[in-house]
Formats: C-alpha cells, sequence, structure tokens
C-alpha cells in the first residue's frame, strides 16, 4: 500500500469513524475499491499520480459510474492530501457520512 493509504487505513479501521466498519480493498463487480463502508455504502479513494493522464481520468469516471451503479456513494482525495491534511480528510468522510444518514 502507498503511504497514503496506509495512513488513511490507520485512521478508519477498527471502527475510528463514526463507529463504523471500513473495508479494505473491497471488490464491487469487478472493481476494487480502496476503502469502504458498507453500512452507509461509501466508498474512499486515494489517487496517486498515476489518475492524473487524460486515459486514467477517463477510466476513473467510468469506474466509478459503474459502481455508483451498486448504489455506493464515492469520496475521492489525493495522495497528498491525505499525507498533509489528514485531519481535513476524516473531517469531510465524516461530513459525508452524516449526509448519508440524514439522507441528503
Amino acid at each position: 500500500m502507498p503511504q497514503a493509504e496506509i495512513l488513511l487505513w490507520s485512521r478508519l479501521k477498527g471502527k475510528k469513524v463514526r463507529g463504523l466498519k471500513f473495508r479494505r480493498q473491497f471488490s464491487v463487480g469487478k472493481y476494487v475499491i480502496d476503502f469502504y463502508c458498507p453500512a452507509v455504502k461509501l466508498a474512499i479513494e486515494a489517487d496517486g499520480n498515476t489518475h492524473t493522464s487524460e486515459e486514467e481520468i477517463e477510466y476513473d469516471k467510468t469506474r466509478q459510474y459503474e459502481i455508483a451503479n451498486f448504489g455506493i456513494t464515492f469520496l475521492r482525495f489525493r495522495n497528498e492530501d491525505i499525507i498533509k491534511y489528514t485531519n481535513e480528510v476524516l473531517r469531510n468522510i465524516e461530513r459525508k457520512i452524516d449526509l448519508i444518514n440524514s439522507g441528503s
């Protein structure tokens, strides 16, 4: 796992965020999600430098669209943001969980 994924996983595992269980490397159809919370159907992707080319951006859009068809909400964070702004990333995750739980 890249450093950003290791860091984020250390903060998600063990029900540390809103008391919810997250899974790592979770399969949905033909895709694998970096982190997934089944209770709220939330996928979290940590994007490295390979996600900046036109081809990769298009692939990510298609992949996200297909996964969203399973009723899964997505959050994407760049690896450098996870490392530099870990607490803000976690607050964003908590806000998204709160929005999902409120039905918004």
